[in-house]
């Protein structure tokens, strides 16, 4: 019995190595078939491209509106306020109702559209809103409803137009005051009374009537020059950060020059433009 058991335990010391070495090259054997390295390989497809498309919509209009109903770059801007666009004016409206300085009745002026832009006015104070109808750069006499929405970053007044009740932007729309004569004022300067070119006599003139302490002003071309015997063309000077002036509508008039080269200016007739309101003559 006692060689028997020996003789046994032997055996397992022999056999259980070698099997338990044998599975180990077999499992080996496996993995180098599959992948020569031994390492598990994942199929990582490559992200597919950014196809999102820019539809051009950025809020104001253009080519008719900086914000213009051609491209919605039209001056109603300032990119959405989180509106859906609806055109249902009794719904839920973006933005906090604000009383600002427009009563019912009170008369604009569009103000700071580029001549061969227009204003949109919409369905509701947002700048992706659908457009009921637009205004030119220089339209005035437009009835407000007294109604008004402040949004995160901007302010808008509900209009009275003939295509119905809609919303514009208060960045572009002021009150129409008084006009004087600025063609002394502007001489005192010193600035030139002339240029090669009613564009560049304007710029000049535009300069000149700029604050010095004004941050963001801006100068708008809103009547494009034209030329006979006399040349004449129309700036629109707006964000003086005056709270009762918002800026000036400078009509400049020149002659052309002896030499034809050019023109010599004549007047500049200045119309003041109210933030929040006018008797007729003076901004208040």
């Amino acid at each position: 019995m006692t060689t028997q058991r020996s003789t046994n335990t032997h055996l397992r010391r022999i056999l259980v190595p070698g099997l338990v070495l044998a599975l180990v090259l077999f499992a080996l054997s496996a993995c180098s078939d599959d992948d020569p390295a031994g390492e598990v390989v994942t199929d990582t497809a490559e992200p597919s491209p950014d196809t999102t498309a820019d539809d051009g919509d950025d809020g104001t209009d253009t080519s008719g509106d900086s914000g213009s109903p051609g491209d919605d770059s039209n001056s109603d801007a300032g990119g959405s306020d989180g509106s859906n666009g609806s055109d249902d004016n009794t719904g839920d409206l973006p933005g906090e109702s604000w009383d600002g300085f427009a009563a019912a009745g009170d008369l604009f002026g569009v103000v700071g559209v580029a001549h061969d832009d227009v204003l949109n006015v919409r369905a509701i104070p947002d700048a992706s809103a659908d457009i009921i109808t637009a205004l030119a750069p220089t339209a005035t006499g437009i009835v407000a409803t007294g109604e008004g929405r402040l949004l995160p970053s901007s302010i808008w007044y509900q209009v009275d137009t003939d295509a119905g009740l809609g919303w514009v932007n208060a960045r572009y729309v002021a009150f129409i005051a008084g006009t004087d004569d600025a063609t002394a004022e502007y001489l005192a300067t010193g600035s030139p009374g002339g240029a090669e070119t009613m564009v560049e006599l304007a710029d000049m003139i535009a300069d000149a009537f700029i604050l010095d302490d004004s941050d963001g002003t801006e100068v708008v071309q809103t009547v494009a020059p034209t030329v006979g015997d006399l040349g004449e063309i129309t700036y629109d000077i707006i964000g003086l950060g005056d709270d009762a002036v918002a800026g000036f509508r400078l009509h400049i008039l020149a002659t052309p020059s002896d030499s034809l080269e050019g023109f010599d200016l004549t007047s500049i007739e200045r119309t003041y433009l109210c933030s929040r309101g006018t008797d007729g003559e003076v901004c208040f």
